[in-house]
């Protein structure tokens, strides 16, 4: 048994798997003037792999990507290929309306206000008895 099999296990035992969104998709998360910015990798994806989705305060981001046109015997594959999501929660006034997307070069980029738009309160009437 050589040393650098002993390595490669060692190693990768403790890496996370490569099946989850969070690893799959790295994200930057920052603040500035009042919004989030999310930036994504999603290296061998195309705008139209990916899909956002927002049901009450959770974005969900999934990337699917089409089957791999390439012929040939594969003999390593270290790059994942397949399909992906990642949830992130982002408050329940947040509108689909509020939320900006772009991809570029591999980066996803999404934004959205860090504070909670408050609803406007509408006048109700108190019936009598």
């Amino acid at each position: 048994m050589s040393e650098d099999f002993f390595n490669d296990v060692f190693n990768n035992m403790f890496r996370a798997p490569v099946f989850g969104g969070e690893t799959l998709m790295k994200t930057d998360i920052t603040e500035n003037d009042g919004r989030y910015y999310l930036d994504i990798e999603l290296p061998g994806y195309t705008k139209d792999d990916v899909k956002l989705s927002l049901y009450n305060g959770d974005l969900t981001i999934e990337a699917k990507k089409p089957a791999e046109t390439r012929t040939g015997k594969l003999l390593r594959q270290e790059r994942y290929n397949g399909n992906c999501s990642r949830t992130f929660y982002v408050g329940t006034a947040i509108r689909e309306s509020d939320i900006h997307a772009a991809f570029n070069n591999g980066i996803l980029t999404i934004d959205f206000p860090t504070e909670e738009k408050k609803q406007e309160e509408e006048k109700k009437y108190i019936a009598i008895l």
